[in-house]
């Protein structure tokens, strides 16, 4: 059975790639869904025999490597943590599959793109069934890869070839300290297999190595470089530049990317390297700091934001942040129980905004919208459920985990325990006001897009409206039903091995204790934003343009994303591009070519020109020529070997 989770989607990915011409585009879409529910449907299976019964398989396919001391098998572990995972990443990746038939159905390439949907799933499968790091590695680049072509698939559009080539550069710089990471936990264990390096790394704990020439700690050297990859994959502060022009693919590729698989292998990664964070306390304040710091810096951009697929990716931006600090203070079934909720709101909300655009031909700026819910009623109620529960109000998913993370964060009575919470709190005010923005720019008050768009709103078809309801049953229900097993006080139970917690690691269950106010206060701050910009985006549609001209600098500040591309474009692009030039112009171009190449057929050219003139065409020239000859000939003789 796991086997076949894992390689369904490669099998209807290399049959619809190498035979989509031939299958036609009905055929490549019935295979590759096909073949995705079905693991889907397996992968609810394992969820309930692996975490619910408390069991682990492992899964031996072959040998990979075998090169002296370095041996590594392809094998699949399959824990509670991958059994979570599997869910998450194959119903979202089966109910975008299907949507997918729907909203690509102009489009000429579909077998194309259904063979690169499928490759992302099996390159997300094989990253969280690994076994080893290596294993781990393999599946991180292939979601680098897939979500390349993916991103970049309308390849006529140079913003979409500069979008897909900003998300492999930017992905490349936290692969380089991921890579370097994974190096080190080698020369270190002398293994990359997960067991034996988790069951050695307490005997490394307050050791040191030199590094770069310095001695430092090796398990917290170890655990940053790590999580540099971590913080390219899941669009952290700083490597999160990636993740907004990503939107340049298509809508059903921004929900598989930034909903539950891609941008999640970062957290995932973190939470099955517990064994080796848990002992390096300063790793897990940098990860703490850095999640914290995401989350209300990406939710401050999303504020402003008019591309309504953009304020949702820096929705996405700041919820990772969320589960980062989370994960850093120890929380770790809290970030993973937000995880899996998130994926299925944030999905909701992607593929709704999908089915917006679709609606009003193609347009994705939300100042250009409006009036549009008596329209598509059915998308507009899909877009509340994912809001709500984006928002944390009560008895939708994202109340039970986020709130957990938040009240997690006071429980751990830490310096950075404090400032994640408080980010946190500052955050879910944003993520209610943006939210509430988001619906209330979209499909309330004047329609603002022009009569011919107006006259051609439509609700979507069934193929698109049956994942929004799939997706809009897990928003609901997925918070209230796991809860209990996954985050509750048997949280132990539910996870077995699959994430270690030291016993001083407290946070989890002195979350479900604390005082009234922590659990009320991000509910009070979400109801509080949502009744704000129904005030200011329905009520006083004038308060939004006073308040951008009275903070000009402010809402610019925002507006531009707080030039992160601006200061990288001058600290980093730039001078590359001059040395580049440099290299070119005087390197290449006066040094390499000017000596070589086109030296000496400039050299070879100037002395045919020469010889060229001798052939004057007149007898006195050549007898000339044949009696200077003749004298240097004779003149050698004497001089050098006549003797």
């Amino acid at each position: 059975m796991y086997v076949l989770i894992v390689f369904l989607p490669l099998l209807a990915a290399l049959i619809a790639g190498l035979f989509g011409r031939s299958l036609g585009d009905r055929g490549s879409q019935l295979i590759t869904c096909g073949a995705v529910i079905i693991s889907a449907i397996l992968s609810w299976v394992a969820l309930y025999q692996i975490a619910f019964q408390q069991t682990t398989e492992a899964v031996e396919l072959l040998t990979w490597i075998n090169s002296g001391d370095f041996d590594v098998n392809w094998a699949l572990r399959i824990d509670s943590l991958t059994a979570v995972m599997l869910v998450v990443v194959n119903t979202v990746s089966a109910v975008v599959h299907v949507y997918s038939i729907g909203y690509m159905s102009h489009d000429p390439h579909k077998p194309r793109f259904m063979a690169y949907l499928s490759l992302f799933t099996f390159a997300m499968l094989m990253l969280v069934t690994s076994d080893n790091f290596v294993q781990l590695y393999f599946g991180w680049e292939g979601v680098g890869l897939a979500s390349y072509l993916l991103i970049g698939f309308w390849y006529k559009k140079p913003a979409a070839n500069a979008a897909a080539i900003k998300a492999f550069v930017v992905n490349r710089v936290g692969d380089f300290g991921f890579a370097l990471g994974i190096m080190g936990i080698y020369f270190v264990f002398n293994s990359v297999s997960f067991d034996e390096v988790f069951a050695a790394a307490p005997s490394q704990a307050g050791q040191t190595f030199e590094f770069l020439g310095y001695q430092v700690d090796i398990l917290t050297t170890l655990c940053l470089l790590l999580f540099v990859g971590a913080m390219g994959k899941s669009a952290q502060i700083g490597l999160h530049t990636w993740l907004p022009d990503a939107m340049e693919g298509p809508t059903p590729v921004s929900a598989l990317i930034h909903a539950a698989t891609m941008v999640t292998a970062g957290v995932f990664m973190v939470a099955r390297c517990s064994p080796i964070f848990e002992y390096s306390p300063e790793a897990l304040m940098v990860v703490t700091v850095v999640g914290a710091t995401t989350c209300f810096f990406a939710a401050t951009i999303g504020l402003v934001q008019n591309d309504i697929k953009r304020v949702i990716a820096y929705s996405t931006c700041s919820q990772l942040g969320y589960m980062f600090f989370a994960l850093g203070i120890g929380a770790y079934p809290a970030a993973i129980f937000h995880l899996f909720t998130h994926a299925f709101f944030k999905a909701l909300l992607f593929l709704s905004a999908g089915s917006v655009i679709h609606a009003v031909s193609d347009e994705q700026d939300m100042r250009k919208m409006g009036g549009l819910w008596k329209h598509i009623k059915v998308t507009y109620a899909m877009m509340w459920i994912g809001s709500l529960a984006l928002a944390g109000i009560p008895l939708f998913a994202g109340y039970y985990s986020k709130d957990l993370i938040i009240e997690s964060a006071f429980a751990a009575h830490t310096g950075v325990g404090d400032y994640a919470f408080w980010a946190g709190v500052a955050a879910a005010l944003l993520t209610a006001f943006y939210s509430g923005r988001l619906i209330f720019m979209t499909f309330h008050g004047e329609p603002r897009a022009s009569k011919e768009v107006m006259a051609h709103v439509h609700e979507s078809p069934m193929v698109m409206l049956i994942p929004l309801g799939v997706l809009a049953a897990g928003a609901i229900f997925a918070g209230m039903l796991f809860a209990g097993p996954m985050t509750g006080e048997d949280f132990r139970e539910f996870w077995g091995a699959s994430i270690l917690m030291l016993e001083n690691s407290t946070a989890m269950l002195d979350a479900h204790h604390v005082p009234l106010w922590v659990k009320l206060l991000p509910l009070v701050l979400g109801v509080f934003g949502i009744a704000l910009t129904y005030q200011m985006y329905i009520r006083r549609t004038d308060i939004p343009v006073q308040l951008a001209k009275t903070h000009s600098a402010l809402y610019q500040f925002l507006l531009n994303k707080w030039y992160f591309d601006e200061l990288y474009d001058f600290l980093f692009v730039r001078p590359a591009k001059a040395i580049g030039r440099f290299f070119w112009t005087f390197g290449d171009g006066k040094v390499i070519d000017g000596l070589g190449p086109d030296g000496i057929a400039g050299r070879v050219l100037v002395l045919a020109r020469r010889a060229s003139q001798l052939q004057s065409g007149y007898m006195y020239h050549y007898a000339f020529a044949m009696l200077l000859g003749v004298a240097a000939f004779v003149s050698y003789f004497f001089f050098a070997g006549g003797h």
